[in-house]
């Protein structure tokens, strides 16, 4: 029986998007899997130098009503369920749920996405860029952690065309 291969697309370069690609695809490798992850447009922030930069944006979110991190339980429980109009009005509030959810992840222990990115590699899982979009956006290939690898789209296919399960995030 042949190796079971996962290939992951990443499009989403904010900080709560960044934990499904990494999760699964470092879940995947510890179970033995040959696993790729493909980083594609706004996916490319996920594998840059500085990646504790990534942020959260509540606006247009309606799953994320967040509930505070610290303070009494009557006040963890609240639901803040903020509407769209006062979190485009108020400066900061971007800021605010990046600190609050980066806060979240600590106090219940979760892995930070360098921790994430890091454990990915060494299992060997394969980080490719999409250059077509690296190009687009201006970057350069030092803007990219080592270990990176550059292609397209057919570099995604060869891979992806063999793979038992291809997960687009």
């Amino acid at each position: 029986m042949s190796e079971k291969k996962l290939a992951i697309i990443a499009t989403k370069g904010t900080l709560d998007w960044a934990y499904p690609p990494f999760i699964l695809a470092s879940t995947a490798a510890a179970l033995g899997y040959d696993t790729e992850i493909f980083f594609t447009f706004y996916g490319l922030q996920l594998v840059r130098k500085e990646v504790d930069v990534l942020k959260v944006s509540p606006l247009g979110n309606p799953g994320m009503p967040m509930k505070m991190p610290f303070g009494p339980d009557w006040f963890k429980d609240i639901n803040w369920n903020i509407p769209n109009a006062i979190q485009s009005i108020v400066p900061g509030y971007e800021v605010l749920a990046t600190t609050l959810m980066k806060k979240t992840i600590a106090n219940n222990g979760v892995a930070t996405i360098s921790e994430l990115r890091e454990l990915c590699l060494e299992a060997e899982v394969r980080f490719v860029a999409c250059q077509m979009t690296v190009e687009l956006f201006g970057f350069k290939h030092s803007d990219f952690i080592d270990g990176m690898e550059y292609g397209g789209a057919a570099t995604f296919f060869e891979f992806a065309g063999e793979s038992d399960i291809c997960l687009f995030i």
